[in-house]
């Protein structure tokens, strides 16, 4: 019997309620499937941070580093300023082990009510493929108060270094700058995992960009683009600008197979894929180094009105826990987890309120496990 260690960020919020359906179905999968899995948790979260002032630590973070996978509950705490312990525990996670891809499938499952007229789940599965470490979300930039000031701003990656130093003179009372960047080395890893995802599976690739107007930093990851996709002739692409392709998902969704995008743009056009989807609740994500540690979570927030409430909806991290397990070379398990869904949402008997049930959270993991050990 294969045998898995999973390190586990409940996290904050409803982190800890739904990150314990998750696991559920994965055992119900091992117990299936023929394999086991050793949870190890650990207490990065605002809990942890309030009591010892520490987000996420280098020792953690290299220990962490020992495991393929990591599974992930939500983060985020109204007692804590926005962004403390988005930066600092899953930004750094993002950046150390180098997960450069955030991968969100946009499916659309049967039984699920689709907000688009007369689309239909053939008309809604695709990917997208959002670059993860670069672009505006860097982390870098600053203000400046009316005169003449300077400053220095570094990006240290494992694949290089940059900084930027800023002489800045101003008479404006106050200005606020952010540096958005991408390397050659970043823009061309994602566009190759993007077509190496279609040449698998025969789909089409679709970029996003901005380069009408933002010509030099996407009008850069458009050269890439195209540079990669004349080395894949036998797999059909199209350009994108970022406003239309926002459009095109609302009308024409069954265009799309692959879509690949840079950081900023991937964080918008993914939340609108997955109200497409159905809505947050069934939205999973994953953050991969196809060659290290990757990490696996639903896309919503950690709601902390819903705390302790055993009331929201687990699907989007059962889904991503089926994620996890394919990253780990479990494909048949996984395909079974999503089919469990499916037929749970299909059977309309055990859902959340934002589906329009009555049952609780852990009511609709034990539901899933109960027909994946059943089918």
């Amino acid at each position: 019997m294969a045998q898995y260690k999973i390190p586990v960020l409940p996290g904050d919020g409803i982190g800890p309620e739904i990150i314990t359906e998750g696991k559920k179905v994965i055992d119900a999968a091992g117990e299936k499937f023929g394999f086991d899995v050793d949870w190890i948790e650990y207490p990065q979260g605002a809990d942890h941070y309030l009591e010892t002032g520490e987000l996420i630590s280098e020792d953690t973070l290299k220990e962490l580093s020992a495991y393929d996978a990591i599974y992930l509950g939500s983060i985020g705490d109204d007692r804590i300023a926005p962004g403390v312990l988005e930066k600092g525990i899953l930004l750094a996670a993002r950046f150390y082990f180098d997960q450069y891809i955030n991968l969100r499938p946009i499916k659309l499952l049967e039984g699920v009510w689709c907000p688009l007229k007369d689309k239909t789940p053939a008309d809604i599965d695709f990917t997208v493929v959002r670059e993860n470490t670069e672009d505006f979300y860097i982390g870098i930039g600053g203000r400046a108060k009316t005169g003449a000031s300077k400053d220095l701003l570094e990006v240290s990656r494992t694949l290089y270094s940059a900084k930027f130093g800023l002489d800045i003179e101003t008479d404006s009372e106050e200005i606020a700058y952010q540096i958005g960047m991408i390397s050659k080395e970043g823009t061309q890893r994602v566009i190759d995992y993007s077509f190496d995802l279609a040449e698998k599976s025969d789909k089409h690739v679709s970029s996003v960009d901005k380069a009408n107007v933002l010509s030099d930093i996407y009008g850069f990851w458009r050269e890439e683009f195209n540079t990669i996709a004349a080395k894949h002739p036998d797999v059909k692409t199209d350009l994108n600008y970022v406003d239309a392709i926002t459009m095109w998902f609302v009308k024409n969704p069954e265009w799309f197979d692959i879509v690949v995008t840079p950081n900023m743009f991937g964080d918008i056009i993914t939340d609108l894929g997955a109200m497409v989807q159905g809505g947050l609740g069934l939205a999973p994500g994953g953050n991969i180094n196809p060659n290290g540690t990757s990490m696996f979570e639903p896309i919503h927030g950690s709601a902390p009105k819903y705390k302790g409430l055993n009331k929201v909806n687990p699907i989007a991290t059962i889904w991503a826990g089926s994620m996890l397990i394919e990253q780990l070379g479990e494909k048949e398990a996984a395909d079974a987890i999503v089919s469990a869904i499916e037929k749970n949402i299909l059977e309309a008997k055990v859902q959340t309120y934002d589906m329009g049930g009555s049952s609780t959270t852990s009511d609709v993991g034990s539901d899933i496990a109960r027909i994946l050990l059943e089918m």
